[in-house]
């Protein structure tokens, strides 16, 4: 791991953007809440944040990290279509927490997919990437 322990603690937040893309009918199973798993955009959105929690577990050489503060949004998008999922992580230490939001993002794209599989299995999970980073000597 990377010594952070001559780096101030400061308040550290990222977010991260990613996209599941699927057919209009599938979508349009989602948003009606008719998909047999349940409630895809909330079981999305614990998975996304016990992900973000646990991330220093699931990659290699990522610090543990205590964080303030973990959110998901998703915006069911016809244009697309599908979902788009935003994740935000927050912590005060002496590392950012882009990792932990890009894992979020990530486990609830994965979480979508795994829930409206039975009915569609071309989805496509797409464009998972950092949009903000703030804190920090380089934030």
């Amino acid at each position: 791991m990377v010594d952070v322990g001559a780096k101030a603690d400061t308040e550290r937040l990222a977010v991260a953007k990613g996209e599941v893309v699927m057919k209009p009918e599938t979508l349009a199973l989602l948003r009606a809440g008719q998909l047999k798993k349940g409630d895809v955009l909330t079981v999305a959105q614990i998975a996304g944040i016990q992900a973000a929690k646990r991330t220093a577990e699931l990659i290699p050489l990522c610090h543990p990290l205590p964080l303030t503060h973990v959110d998901l949004d998703f915006d069911l998008d016809d244009a697309l279509p599908g979902v788009r999922i935003t994740a935000t992580a927050k912590t005060i230490g002496k590392t950012g927490v882009e990792m932990e939001a890009l894992t979020a993002v990530s486990l609830a794209a994965l979480t979508v997919y795994d829930m409206a599989k039975a009915v569609e299995k071309t989805m496509v999970i797409q464009n998972i990437r950092l949009v903000e980073k703030r804190g920090g000597k380089s934030g």
